[in-house]
């Protein structure tokens, strides 16, 4: 579908009620702001009482009382629950005690694989969405690499409409830049954008033809997209499953260079200065990728990146002697130096956003021998454990305006809540273009509230997920998600999901 096709038929939806909006920064581009959360049904009152509400965007550190009516934030200040206006119209709200808690804007997740449609068995919307508010997160972004892949907009529509249904979280769909994800021929980028697709991926493989990409990010700059781009040159990776190096010569497996990567995001940027459109460069994992970020950024390139935890604070070193497959990833994990590098690049504002990678496998593929495993390990509900755990640290909540925090690993600096919240929170809804969401008055109560005391024991039962290949099983984490409203309603309340 052309560019103005596809206008005319986000015309006619606008036209005929659908619940659909524009979303600022991608013009022209449809979105369904309440995609997975129901509509019509009432919602009651809720009073987060003495948190410490943490918004760099506003300029917000405090500790105060917020009340929700109507799904929006009615008001914030101290002592709400003594004062007549924290009993709003609508009644007397429910209390939740914060003190020594953390409510921040809702977290979301850039990158998450759903398997809806196709395998079930791994995962569906309903349990990627209820290990999404266990985990934290008030909106996910899907990745099309499902079967089949989500390259029309009837198929971003069957997402949504999926997500409206089943989902406890919003579901923001990414459609794929070419059909089945093959790098042949130009997805329907219109339709599926008219359909609620925010952004365009071919994630799992990546474009490999230069032509290709630049047709994609061609049609993308004329709607105001981002392309997220897989970096991956599949002929330097061959048969590669390991990091290319030590690893892969003691275990004997074969290696993945990190070249593969540099070489592809160093093509890609370079395609983005040609042709103008917005790139977000997924689960970097090499010093020369970042690098090329840092460089390109200066350069004014429009281009932004993404880490993971499990690059963040694995490497290469933790795969030993035992062939874990839930180590296996796609890319690979890197060098001690390569990780440090990451961790330094999230410091100096390098990278954007943090992003799980969620990929959910069943038991009996990741049993399988190393080198026919399938990659990936699973993420939504680990990533906010990980990242308070290994870079703030425990003891973190401290007093309004304090950072907080330990040393990084690697690193002399400090990470504070304002900054984890801008990687967690603002940073994805300001990639894919989508609605900002703040700690204000009038503002959509998607909020996300933490107790960074709270202890995670990653063994299979804590997983709301379908699946349970975490590269972290066995650990212990600290921080943790207790409460998570997604336009005013729980998704997670008192540390559980709602509904179990």
């Amino acid at each position: 579908m052309g560019e103005e096709a596809a206008r005319e038929k986000m015309a006619r939806a606008q036209g005929s009620g659908k619940a659909v909006s524009v979303a600022p920064g991608i013009p022209g581009t449809l979105m369904t702001p309440m995609t997975s959360v129901a509509s019509g049904i009432p919602v009651a009152p809720v009073l987060l009482r003495g948190a410490r509400l943490v918004d760099p965007a506003v300029g917000r550190d405090e500790v105060a009382d917020i009340l929700i009516e109507g799904g929006r934030i009615a008001n914030i200040g101290p002592d709400l629950g003594s004062a007549a206006d924290a009993h709003g119209q609508d009644g007397a709200p429910i209390v939740v005690e914060c003190a020594g808690k953390i409510a921040a804007p809702g977290l979301v997740d850039i990158h998450v694989h759903l398997r809806e449609p196709g395998r079930e068995d791994k995962e569906t919307v309903a349990t990627g969405t209820r290990a999404a508010a266990h985990g934290g997160f008030t909106g996910i972004a899907a990745m099309p690499n499902t079967s089949p892949v989500c390259d029309t907009g009837s198929k971003a529509r069957f997402l949504r409409e999926r997500a409206a249904a089943e989902g406890l979280v919003r579901v923001y769909p990414i459609g794929a830049c070419t059909v089945g994800s093959k790098g042949e021929a130009l997805a329907e980028m219109g339709d599926m954008l008219a359909e609620g697709a925010v952004a365009f991926s071919d994630d799992g493989h990546g474009v490999q033809s230069a032509g290709m990409t630049r047709l994609v990010m061609d049609y993308a700059k004329q709607f105001g997209a981002t392309v997220i781009s897989h970096c991956e040159d599949e002929g330097l990776v061959g048969r590669g499953v390991v990091n290319e190096g030590s690893a892969s010569t003691r275990l004997g497996l074969p290696g993945w260079p990190a070249a593969a990567e540099e070489i592809h995001a160093a093509r890609d940027i370079r395609l983005a200065e040609l042709t103008g459109c917005r790139l977000h460069l997924a689960h970097l994992s090499t010093a020369g990728s970042v690098g090329l970020v840092r460089a390109a950024k200066k350069r004014g390139i429009s281009v932004t990146c993404e880490v993971t935890p499990h690059h963040l604070f694995l490497d290469e070193g933790a795969l030993g002697d035992a062939y874990d497959t839930n180590l296996k990833m796609n890319p690979p994990l890197r060098t001690a130096a390569d990780r440090e590098a990451l961790v330094a690049a999230l410091l100096d504002g390098t990278v954007d956003c943090i992003a799980s990678d969620h990929a959910p496998h069943a038991p009996h593929e990741k049993a399988l021998e190393f080198e026919l495993a399938p990659f990936g390990t699973t993420g939504l509900e680990t990533a906010l454990p990980l990242m308070v755990t290994n870079l703030i640290g425990s003891s973190s909540c401290g007093t309004a305006g304090s950072l907080g925090g330990s040393n990084l690993p690697g690193s002399a600096g400090r990470l504070d809540w304002g900054t984890l919240v801008q990687l967690m929170a603002h940073g994805p809804r300001k990639v894919l273009g989508l609605s900002p969401v703040h700690l204000e008055k009038g503002a959509v109560a998607d909020i996300t509230v933490i107790d960074p005391e709270a202890e995670v024991p990653v063994v299979p039962e804590f997983f709301e997920s379908r699946s349970a290949n975490s590269a972290f099983l066995g650990t212990t984490l600290s921080g943790k998600a207790t409460e998570v409203l997604v336009g005013g309603r729980f998704a997670l309340r008192n540390g559980k999901v709602v509904g179990t």
